[in-house]
């Protein structure tokens, strides 16, 4: 398909059902958990998705070697990429799916931050009020009086850590000599690269396995094919044919999604809190990515 320049009625839809599927994953890991330990998980997804793109790469004839000028950047990409999934995985296994995807998928908060300080891109005041209202939505979630316990408070925290780990990618990558390759080679590499962190958190973290069922292997293969792999390809070529703006615009779907299915497929409970620190960051995505006139503040 031919760059366009607005969102057509197909593009509406994909987006949307991409949003739908990040949400149903975070469901997914949640249910992996009880079978493997949350690092462990996420290093045998990164090993599975790691061959997957391999073998689409070749497929296309696409050479997924980089430069030498380029290691530093994807060594320092993998790395965070590794950091990011321990933490949201481990969120996933400490708090709800609600709670965290909620303050995970706020992650244009500190994209939108760190491409001011870092990358010196301009400010608009919508995008100054969008910060602040979703720094409020995160704020509530994560004082929200449902979390109760020490492990509940360490799962939004690492939701937190998540959500920057996210973000300084984007950074890293934009701001990088990297940002040049194909973006199938820039998710093989991230993948790749992070399998030895993985691997040394899963390490750390206690046994690598708890009560194996045949559901955990098929989250696993959801995870591997559907998300890591082709999900992750989708969302780069939706980027290549829509404008940027109009794609993220559609982030805040994510975690209004996530909720609806934690409620539904999970059983958790959606408090007047949670629900408000929901609105807050879904209202504070949309202002951050509206399209706007640059005025710098």
């Amino acid at each position: 398909m031919e760059p366009k320049d607005n969102l057509d009625t197909f593009g509406t839809v994909s987006l949307i059902a991409f949003a739908l599927l990040l949400s149903f994953n975070q469901v997914v890991i949640a249910v992996g958990g009880d079978g493997f330990q949350p690092a462990f998980m996420a290093a045998l997804r990164s090993v599975g998705a790691s061959m997957v793109l391999l073998l689409l790469l070749r497929f296309r004839g696409i050479a997924f070697g980089l430069e030498r000028a380029m290691w530093p950047t994807a060594v320092l990409m993998g790395v965070i990429f590794g950091f990011e999934f321990i933490f949201l995985f481990t969120a996933l296994d400490l708090t709800t799916v609600s709670r965290a995807s909620v303050i995970f998928y706020a992650m244009p908060v500190w994209a939108a931050i760190g491409a001011w300080i870092f990358l010196g891109e301009g400010i608009t005041r919508g995008k100054v009020l969008g910060l602040t209202v979703g720094f409020c939505g995160m704020a509530l979630a994560i004082v929200d009086g449902q979390a109760t316990s020490e492990q509940s408070w360490i799962g939004d925290l690492c939701a937190v850590g998540a959500s920057i780990g996210w973000a300084s990618i984007l950074i890293v990558v934009k701001g990088s000599n990297i940002k040049g390759k194909p973006a199938e080679v820039q998710l093989f590499w991230q993948v790749f690269l992070s399998i030895p962190i993985l691997l040394i958190g899963a390490m750390l973290m206690g046994p690598l396995v708890r009560e194996l069922e045949p559901i955990h292997y098929w989250a696993l293969a959801f995870q591997i094919l559907c998300v890591a792999s082709f999900g992750f390809l989708c969302w780069f070529w939706l980027l290549k044919i829509y404008p940027a703006t109009s794609v993220a615009s559609f982030s805040f779907l994510s975690p209004v999604f996530s909720v609806i299915l934690g409620v539904l497929l999970l059983g958790e409970t959606a408090s007047p809190n949670l629900l408000a620190a929901l609105v807050l960051v879904a209202l504070g995505l949309y202002l951050i990515n509206r399209r706007q006139v640059p005025q710098k503040v």
